[in-house]
């Protein structure tokens, strides 16, 4: 079958790729959007990341970057963790700072402070060729940062999970299953609020 011919089968089936490189990113995209009846494909195409303080240009801008390796019905999602005590620290560069200083050095950064209020956004952005530009769909979810980390087990949560609990839980995004987290996470709002938009 040639690309053509695919892209024009999964069309027609209403295939929707994901594109990201975090298999624990697609996994929860998956369980959101099997709900509303989409199938959803992982793309590990690397698209562009610009540095911004805007989550949806950063989300609209790799979407048009990966709908032009591929040409296909595309969602890509970014998302951050805003810190209230540390003036919106990470935000839109959570990755970075994840890699860089991870959660131990994010408790550090946080140890002689009361005020740990929180919040996750997150931008979803769609393209596909009915529309000429991408539409951006967002989630957030409140809660706090915890003193020390906490997770179920080793391979539990991804990112700052262990140390972010939303406000109604007393677990960390870590120790959740994917689905409780689903019921809770900035992500799936986004991801369920783009659902909407496209079955309707």
């Amino acid at each position: 079958m040639s690309l053509r011919e695919n892209r024009k089968t999964n069309s027609e089936h209403r295939i929707i790729f994901f594109a990201t490189n975090n298999v624990n990113k697609f996994n929860e995209a998956r369980t959101v959007l099997r709900k509303r009846n989409l199938a959803v494909a992982m793309l590990r195409v690397k698209s562009l990341e610009i540095q911004s303080d805007d989550l949806e240009e950063i989300a609209k801008t790799s979407a048009q970057d990966a709908f032009k390796r591929c040409e296909l019905p595309i969602i890509v999602e970014d998302a951050g963790l805003f810190i209230d005590a540390l003036g919106g620290f990470p935000g839109p560069y959570a990755a970075y700072a994840y890699k860089t200083i991870g959660n131990q050095g994010l408790i550090r950064l946080m140890c002689d402070i009361k005020n740990r209020s929180a919040h996750f956004d997150s931008a979803v952005a769609y393209l596909s060729r009915q529309n000429k530009e991408p539409i951006c769909f967002h989630g957030r979810i409140d809660g706090h940062i915890i003193v020390e980390e906490r997770k179920c087990d080793s391979k539990s949560g991804f990112g700052f999970d262990p140390i972010f609990i939303p406000t109604g839980s007393r677990k960390t995004f870590a120790q959740m299953s994917i689905v409780e987290k689903n019921l809770f996470s900035h992500r799936a709002k986004a991801l369920d609020a783009f659902a909407v938009y496209y079955t309707s």
